[in-house]
């Protein structure tokens, strides 16, 4: 039997989740999840992270920290992105 258009389950699964408005929201989760990877050492003070308007908002309980992590938002942001792979956020705000 011989098959005319053979696809990679990589480019069907993107395809439906992009066709029911799913890919933005599971590229969003995954990069909340990445903070934690990404910055163990800030995990102990963060409390509720949350995506709005493609801005990441980052409740941080420790106010030295939030000084530093605010110094370095457009690494942070770089970095995020890139764990991703796609530019998902253009901000981060820490609260």
């Amino acid at each position: 039997m011989y098959r005319r258009k053979v696809e990679e389950i990589s480019d069907v699964v993107s395809a439906f989740l992009r066709q029911n408005g799913l890919e933005t929201p599971l590229l969003q989760k995954r990069l909340i999840d990445k903070w934690d990877e990404l910055y163990p050492a800030a995990v102990k003070y963060t409390g509720e992270k949350y995506i709005r308007n493609q801005v990441l908002f980052v409740k941080i309980l420790s106010p030295a920290l939030r000084q530093n992590l605010s110094m370095m938002r457009t690494d942070i942001t770089q970095k995020l992105n890139d764990a991703v792979g796609a530019k998902i956020i253009i901000d981060v705000r820490f609260v």
